[in-house]
């Protein structure tokens, strides 16, 4: 017996395109997006302002607010107080607003809210906004 033949011809591979000149494309098509989009939008010429404390009457703070003077005195709700006190007067409360100088290191207010008692109150540091004209 004879071998059969095909009698249409055997089809030939597809012809594949080369992706890598798409991928060329489209990156080239984003840097000139990312160009022409960048110079539209302005920057803002202002750095990082750090927030500022001012005297506000003590019926716009929240309270209770412990109010730490740049010498040290401290003031609960617009009444003097001693640092050691502090853990009594706040008995019962589970909330302690705090006013102090933007330039007063860190570690003050550390020792200052880290004693004994006070474990247990989430302490909330009160800052003003000022706009620029104030």
């Amino acid at each position: 017996m004879a071998p059969r033949r095909r009698p249409l011809p055997r089809p030939s591979d597809p012809i594949r395109p080369d992706v890598s000149l798409f991928i060329v494309n489209i990156v080239l098509l984003l840097i000139l997006f990312f160009l022409a989009t960048g110079s539209l939008v302005s920057t803002p010429d202002e750095g990082v302002r750090i927030s500022e404390t001012r005297d506000l009457p003590i019926d716009q703070l929240p309270k209770p607010v412990l109010i730490v003077e740049e010498d040290g005195r401290l003031t609960l709700d617009g009444e003097e107080l001693a640092a050691d006190g502090l853990p009594q007067a706040m008995v019962g409360h589970s909330v302690l607003h705090v006013l102090i100088d933007r330039t007063a290191p860190a570690l003050d207010l550390l020792k200052l809210v880290n004693r004994p008692g006070m474990e247990n109150l989430d302490i909330r540091l009160v800052t003003i906004h000022r706009s620029k004209g104030t």
